[in-house]
């Protein structure tokens, strides 16, 4: 077969190897649904001609600002921006943050051909100021363009989508640092196994992930970029989560066992994608991400603005030289060895449970709000203690030595909402664990089994909502007006036992509910029981019944208060 008409970018040896040329060449299909379908099975991804005209229709249909630079402005600015320079030899925008350009299957002039059309994109948007990602995303385009001009008007509509729920790309360093911590978050929660690695080999796990777009937007090779590429410009952002996580557990199948060491780990994972095709392929990747039942994309967008919320509350904002990423604590260093203090766990018991709190919470450094040996056994004083502060971390050692706890995610003031009655509140953010004997998370069941419900829209009006962000009062920002992330009201669930996640009364605090109770505590703090209960589906967190030996709450303190 001869090689099909490609443009005057493409090494035509290099992309007759890369992607064969066997597929239909028209598309006739116009609903989203099968769409998405096709668009998973690969349908275009073996027709050159065919791609690049879904590429153009779809990029086309993306609602776009007013007035969004065109093919046109192209031809009228470029000459002038790029004047006599070499192409070889142009400067990088300053936004995409010293990302190497990837050539894919492009030749010399190809690769020339990406630097005019990011300066000219960087000269008509001056409002994007970090975006990593837009080399890759441009350099993928040109092999399917006719021209630069085009190139460049396929990528500025990308960038100028003004659809709200619609996200595509991230364009400032904002943008980009949340969607690391959400992608921290997301790992944790659904590669627990590759997580788990992570934190031992790594003095800052959240600089690891950090990485997960670059994994995508210049590691992958072109034949499974341009796959997931196809499937992102039906589908949206969530499909790059989706990838990332597989690529993770293709990574932790791979080298598990395998030693590792904290300043390779980042360069291993680069290597293992730069080479992933010699081990899993396009469809096998494409797989495992759709494999992996994620939140819904409102949910996602829910984390997404609570991780902002966190970093604008530091000031971090703009990336700065001299501060390393987030100005995040390793895990290592968030627990201090030398001031760190507690009667029931470790300093690298502690370490490790911090490394399973949401990545806006892991931001800061453990607060001893309440020991029972300090302040006395008494459930009112504890809930003195721990009022105001959320969230917190509920700590008990019994009289056989076990240890367990909970990650709780709402104020204990929220128990006043009931009239003194006992009520359940909290988000699907709680977990439970337990330490000693061995080391066991039980997380909401709904994240290990959503076919127990189907989200519901969100409401974006709610006022009583409890916001999940690092903020301990009420503010007038409206997205503390949001509902938060993982509220019980998002979910159609079947009964309200899988969503009883913390109550507190005048005599008793329960964590867990629904066919038992993870965990209770009377008001003397002397006495407690665990079981199997609904909302956590968990095993006892330690002897059925049990004496308290000590109970401790600790709150998350940011380190810039001291």
């Amino acid at each position: 077969m001869d090689s099909p008409g490609y443009n005057c970018f493409v090494d035509r040896d290099k992309m007759d190897a890369a992607i064969q040329d066997l597929g239909p060449k028209e598309l006739s299909c116009t609903e989203l649904q099968e769409l998405k379908q096709l668009a998973r099975q690969g349908y275009w991804a073996r027709s050159y001609a065919l791609r690049g005209k879904v590429y153009q229709r779809l990029i086309r249909d993306i609602p776009c600002r007013t007035v969004t630079p065109d093919a046109s402005v192209y031809s009228d600015i470029v000459g002038k921006i790029v004047g006599k320079h070499s192409t070889s030899s142009l400067p990088l925008p300053e936004f995409v943050d010293n990302t190497q350009v990837p050539s894919y299957c492009l030749n010399a002039r190809g690769e020339g051909a990406v630097r005019k059309i990011l300066l000219c994109i960087a000269n008509q948007f001056p409002d994007v100021s970090f975006c990593p990602a837009l080399p890759a995303v441009v350099a993928l385009l040109l092999h399917y363009s006719i021209d630069e001009a085009e190139c460049f008007e396929k990528a500025c509509r990308i960038l100028a989508c003004n659809d709200p729920g619609r996200k595509l790309i991230d364009q400032s360093f904002l943008a980009f640092e949340s969607s690391c911590m959400t992608f921290g978050d997301l790992v944790n929660k659904y590669c627990q196994a590759a997580h788990k690695l992570m934190v031992a080999v790594s003095e800052d796990v959240l600089q690891v992930y950090a990485d997960w777009q670059r994994w995508l937007f210049g590691e992958l090779p072109l034949s499974h970029f341009a796959r997931v590429f196809d499937v992102f410009l039906v589908e949206g952002y969530k499909v790059l989560y989706r990838v990332a996580l597989a690529i993770l557990k293709f990574f932790h199948k791979v080298r598990a066992g395998q030693p590792l060491t904290s300043d390779s780990v980042k360069q291993d994972i680069r290597e293992f994608v730069k080479d992933i095709a010699k081990t899993v392929s396009p469809e096998k990747l494409l797989e495992k991400a759709f494999a992996i039942r994620l939140f819904s994309r409102k949910e996602i967008q829910l984390l997404q603005m609570a991780n902002e919320k966190a970093l604008k509350q530091k000031g971090i904002t703009v990336k700065q030289k001299s501060v390393s990423l987030s100005k995040r604590q390793f895990v290592h260093l968030a627990v201090h060895a030398e001031n760190f203090r507690s009667e029931i766990v470790s300093v690298k018991e502690m370490r490790d449970i911090w490394s399973w709190v949401p990545e806006r919470f892991a931001l800061c450094q453990p607060l001893l709000l309440f020991s029972s040996l300090q302040h006395g056994y008494s459930l009112t004083r504890f809930y003195f203690q721990c009022e105001g502060h959320e969230p917190t971390l509920l700590l008990i050692k019994t009289t056989q030595k076990e240890v367990c706890g909970a990650y709780l995610s709402t104020d204990w003031s929220e128990r006043q909402k009931f009239g003194g009655k006992l009520g359940f509140f909290g988000t699907g953010e709680c977990f439970v664990f337990r330490l000693q004997p061995e080391v066991q998370r039980y997380e909401w069941v709904v994240i290990r089994h959503p076919e127990l419900t189907k989200p519901t829209s969100l409401v974006s009006s709610e006022t009583t909502a409890t916001p999940t962000a690092l903020s301990h009062s009420v503010s007038s920002d409206p997205a503390d007006r949001l509902s938060p992330f993982l509220a019980t009201r998002h979910f159609n669930l079947p009964s309200k036992t899988e969503s009883m996640f913390m109550a507190g009364g005048s005599d008793c605090l329960i964590i867990g509910g629904g066919g038992g109770q993870a965990l209770y505590i009377d008001g003397d703090l002397n006495r407690g029981r665990t079981g199997h209960c609904d909302t956590f589906n968990n095993q006892p967190l330690c002897s059925e019944n049990f004496l308290v030996a000590a109970i401790e709450a600790w709150g998350f303190q940011d380190p810039d208060i001291q």
